[in-house]
């Protein structure tokens, strides 16, 4: 359905969008979508580094004792 809107469809859209909500409303919108990709990204990298954490905190030494030839 949305394939065949190309660029001029895109910029009609653009144009109906700040008619609609004007340029602050529309600035706003957009720094507060950075500000959410941010945190998300943060809220991503803290918990991989979370995993990592307890995955080195779980792990042990598996190597085989030496057991005394005397």
């Amino acid at each position: 359905m949305l394939n065949n809107i190309g660029l001029p469809g895109l910029l009609l859209i653009a144009v109906v969008v700040l008619v609609l909500f004007g340029r602050g409303k529309i600035s706003s919108l957009m720094g507060e979508v950075g500000k959410g990709i941010t945190a998300f990204k943060k809220g991503v990298s803290d918990g991989t580094k979370e995993l990592e954490e307890d995955d080195a905190a779980q792990a042990r030494d598996v190597t085989p004792e030496e057991k005394d030839k005397a």
